[in-house]
């Protein structure tokens, strides 16, 4: 759920005074979509709005209020936001289709040292030193260095989900191993406690169940009562008789145990001729 895969009606916009709502704002390559159908699952009543931002924009969305939260990728740049990590990124490099680094399944630095390749501004990998020869000016940004590489002029390192969001039909990727990776986050504004509605998403990117003691809806659901036959304190359940084996202790259920016939011997019981039948 990236660019034009965002339905209109998970775009943010103003809800109703008073009406609960949460804002996400999200980075270019992080599909937030299998998380927004939890939510709408969960929350029907409370709508998700969609804030797509670019990776220099995200940290200041969530300093001022745009969003209440934010899918980022690390690091996160001041003591004023948390952060919980979610999931690595790999790492590849794109190329043309014809280019030679198409007949391997992985690529190494050292396989780059000859090649020009491009360093965006708004790169996300954090290099202390970039692979390959650097060009003599650096692209603004990943989409203008996707179009270098069409144009025939370098390389280019990003996470895979950059590659695929820039995909063009003669251009292709190949992992690049051994290099920095990009993690992505969910961030927001340090407090003492999350707010309610971010407790809710953490649970969900955490994969809390519904049934989780934390949150709005565990908050909405304190103080009702439960059936009874739920709470187990109410509804007395019969223990299973014990099937009696030999064992030591006192047997506690199935047939009473048969009584020895008035001899003075431990005998089997086998001889008696008369009496009512033993219940």
């Amino acid at each position: 759920m990236t660019g034009s895969d965002v339905p209109s009606s998970d775009l943010a916009s103003d809800s109703p005074s008073g009406a609960p709502s949460f804002r996400l704002a999200y980075v270019p390559g992080v599909t937030p979509a299998k998380w927004v159908r939890v939510w709408r699952e969960r929350l029907p009543d409370v709508p998700l709005g969609l804030v797509q931002v670019t990776p220099a924009e995200a940290f200041g969305a969530l300093r001022e209020g745009t969003a209440d939260a934010g899918l980022v990728r690390l690091p996160v740049d001041g003591d004023d936001l948390s952060a919980i990590p979610l999931y690595t990124e790999t790492t590849v490099v794109v190329v043309p289709k014809d280019h030679t680094l198409t007949a391997a399944e992985e690529v190494t630095v050292e396989d780059l040292a000859e090649e020009l390749v491009l360093h965006p501004l708004d790169d996300t990998l954090g290099w202390e030193r970039p692979p390959g020869l650097a060009a003599n000016e650096r692209p603004e940004t990943t989409a203008d260095a996707i179009e270098l590489v069409a144009a025939g002029v370098g390389l280019l390192a990003l996470p895979q989900s950059l590659a695929r969001l820039h995909h063009r039909k003669d251009l292709t990727y190949r992992t690049l191993v051994d290099v920095p990776q990009s993690r992505v986050a969910l961030s927001w504004p340090t407090t003492d406690e999350a707010p309610d509605l971010v407790e809710e998403f953490i649970g969900i990117v955490r994969g809390r169940t519904v049934n989780s003691t934390r949150g709005r809806r565990a908050e909405a659901l304190k103080g009702q009562k439960q059936p009874k036959d739920q709470k187990g304190g109410d509804r007395k359940q019969a223990k299973p008789a014990r099937s009696g084996k030999t064992g030591g202790g006192a047997r506690t259920g199935g047939r009473p145990a048969a009584r020895k016939s008035g001899g003075s011997g431990g005998g089997s019981g086998r001889g008696r001729t008369g009496g009512k039948p033993r219940r």
